[in-house]
């Protein structure tokens, strides 16, 4: 934050502040006072029950993050330097994080088009928004990667998000309050070993957490469609409307809008983040994304939109 702007006050909003006083709002509902509620949950295998369940008729594993699952994923079909692997993505737009690419990389070469020498099909479902026709892919008789990372809490309009592809994988921060963990799915036909250990500390640490807050997932939905369709409401006003047209079984990850013309992207995500919120651009649109999780209440939604609307007036 720069020294010379003055602290402003919006509706009883603070903006501005110094930068050891801003809030910290993350895309995941984890916050700083969970490290201590989650030492106090009791260890529960009901997570390891409702694994099972969602995912009968496959073999999964927890892993450490989403980005051990794509690599897992990878390693499973045994590429080659000279393969390729096809991107494909909800929106179609050729932003793709490099958390996706640099993994990819250090096995093969990418693509956003079926090349000659595509061995697989990576499909992003993206932020929630599943990828529209994932049936369809399996004309193509190629392995399929599933990326669900922000996708947990949603399904295609089909009902065959991680029923389709051979491997699916889930970030678990991005929908519970963990500082770690993933969840890959995969066809029985594969033999995959993760880092983290069936009974170890960490599969602990994950289960307790997961198992305390999966009843609580319906509400969940509900309140991330809540804050979805406030945030619409609110950003509006600014002439910022969603991106993605929601679908019945969408749950969004964050809440992605486009913005007005001529705003300048790299300035808005400065001063965004400077504000405690974790924020980017969705590159190659005018359009950005925030977070819209389930902990959010109503004042902090404000505060959203009074850092927006601040930064817009101003450009």
């Amino acid at each position: 934050m720069s020294s010379n702007k003055q602290p402003e006050f919006r509706s009883g909003l603070v903006l501005n502040p110094d930068k050891f006083y801003s809030p910290s709002y993350r895309i995941s509902p984890f916050r700083t006072e969970d490290v201590a509620a989650n030492l106090q949950l009791r260890q529960s295998d009901l997570a390891l029950k409702e694994l099972d369940r969602r995912f009968a008729g496959r073999k999964w594993c927890f892993t450490e993050s989403g980005k051990e699952g794509i690599a897992l994923a990878l390693e499973a079909l045994a590429l080659k330097s000279g393969d390729c692997i096809t991107i494909l993505t909800t929106s179609g737009n050729f932003y793709i994080s490099g958390c996706v690419t640099r993994e990819i990389e250090k096995v093969c070469n990418w693509s956003r088009e079926i090349q000659d020498n595509t061995t697989a099909l990576f499909v992003n479902h993206e932020f929630g928004y599943p990828y529209r026709n994932l049936s369809e892919l399996r004309r193509y008789g190629l392995p399929i990667i599933e990326d669900a990372c922000h996708s947990y809490l949603a399904d295609t309009s089909a009902c065959d998000m991680g029923r389709v592809g051979d491997f699916i994988i889930f970030s678990l921060p991005k929908i519970f309050p963990l500082q770690i963990g993933g969840v890959l799915s995969f066809d029985p036909s594969y033999n995959l070993e993760s880092r983290i250990q069936r009974g170890g500390e960490q599969e602990t640490y994950i289960t307790k957490v997961m198992s305390h807050y999966i009843p609580e997932l319906e509400i969940t939905r509900e309140r991330r469609l809540a804050n979805y369709f406030h945030l619409a409401q609110l950003f509006a006003t600014l002439g910022c409307y969603p991106r993605f047209e929601l679908l019945p079984n969408d749950v969004p990850g964050v809440f992605i809008f486009t913005l007005p013309m001529n705003i300048d992207l790299a300035a808005l995500k400065e001063h965004v983040i400077a504000h405690g919120i974790e924020c980017s651009v969705f590159y190659g649109e005018n359009a950005f994304f925030i977070p819209v999780h389930q902990r959010l209440c109503e004042a902090d939604l404000a505060y959203f939109h009074s850092v927006f609307s601040s930064f817009i007036a101003r450009h």
